[in-house]
């Protein structure tokens, strides 16, 4: 039902680390790219009636923002993940300087969708602005952090460097704390915790810089029994990452134990599902390995070549994808 024969969790509950690390890298593309051509649809009538029972890559329709892409390319999100993905890759570390350029060179001639944050920052660097990040506090960092925190999983400096990925594009205080709060939940999940501890060392960071953060969290969690539609509608479908965000962490509770159904559920949620499922993709492949992300998804991706090569340099053994 939810991504055909995936491959299962391991019963006796151990998974490597390089499959969690896999399968966060893998899922967090999975997810932006299931959602391609259901992204941005808020009015779940007219979802639908285009899509009346989505089961991911649908066909963008005509006229939609997404119209010129095929099922199992990515939106925006997506793309800019790979480029950060790739840099990182061919860096070994993450390198502020070095993706702010790549970041302009590649999306001043983009050919797909540019959003809000990506045209504010490229206006920005052509201005001299350092950092150059847009007046913004939605979800294009935590699309995309997955590479970040899989290179930097042991380092002292991860934060500092999550803080610095997030400035290039999004320079906000609010913004960089709820990226911080999304690394920590991916971080502990990478490292074997569970669900709720994860979100609990969040929510405690969070506690006296970022109340709002630990308030979001505590909120995804009273609304735990909801289903997906219904909390999501309650946080909110939009971009903003103070309806993004708890949305998310109620399907990561909801759903923690199946990833196709939750980015699934995710999906049907309409709204801005790609970034949402983007970010669930990356928690729950770490939480769940690699194993878990059926792979008819990822032989779906028209990036897995490029996905496959960059995790094989990064992660440092074949991928399983």
């Amino acid at each position: 039902m939810y991504g055909g024969e995936g491959r299962m969790r391991r019963e006796d509950g151990m998974i490597g680390i390089e499959s969690r690390k896999r399968g966060a890298i893998w899922a967090a593309f999975v997810g932006d790219a299931l959602c391609l051509g259901t992204h941005w649809i808020y009015d779940l009538d007219e979802r639908a009636r285009l899509f009346p029972q989505p089961h991911g890559f649908e066909h963008p329709q005509p006229g939609h923002y997404h119209a010129a892409r095929q099922p199992g390319q990515q939106t925006h999100y997506g793309d800019a993940a790979l480029l950060l993905l790739e840099t990182i890759a061919k860096q070994g570390r993450f390198d502020p300087a070095v993706f702010t350029e790549r970041f302009r060179a590649v999306f001043s001639r983009y050919d797909g969708y540019i959003d809000h944050a990506t045209r504010e920052t490229l206006a920005n660097l052509e201005r001299g602005l350092d950092p150059p990040g847009a007046d913004d506090a939605q979800m294009a960092t935590v699309t995309r952090l997955a590479p970040l925190v899989v290179a930097h999983l042991e380092d002292p400096a991860l934060l500092e460097h999550l803080e610095r990925l997030t400035r290039v594009t999004q320079n906000r205080d609010d913004a960089v704390a709820y990226a911080r709060a999304a690394a920590i939940v991916l971080r502990e999940l990478l490292r074997g915790s569970e669900i709720e501890p994860a979100l609990e060392a969040a929510r405690r960071d969070a506690l006296e810089t970022a109340p709002y953060v630990a308030q979001a969290i505590e909120a995804a969690r009273a609304r735990r029994e909801q289903d997906v539609r219904d909390a999501t509608l309650h946080f909110g479908q939009a971009c903003p990452l103070a309806q993004s965000f708890p949305a998310t962490v109620h399907a990561l509770l909801r759903h923690g134990d199946d990833l196709p159904r939750a980015l699934i559920e995710t999906l049907r949620a309409g709204g801005d599902n790609a970034g949402r499922a983007a970010l669930l993709g990356a928690w729950l492949g770490a939480h769940l390995g690699v194993e878990a992300v059926p792979r008819a998804w990822t032989d779906r991706l028209a990036a897995h070549d490029r996905i496959a090569a960059a995790l094989q340099r990064l992660v440092g053994t074949p991928s399983a994808a």
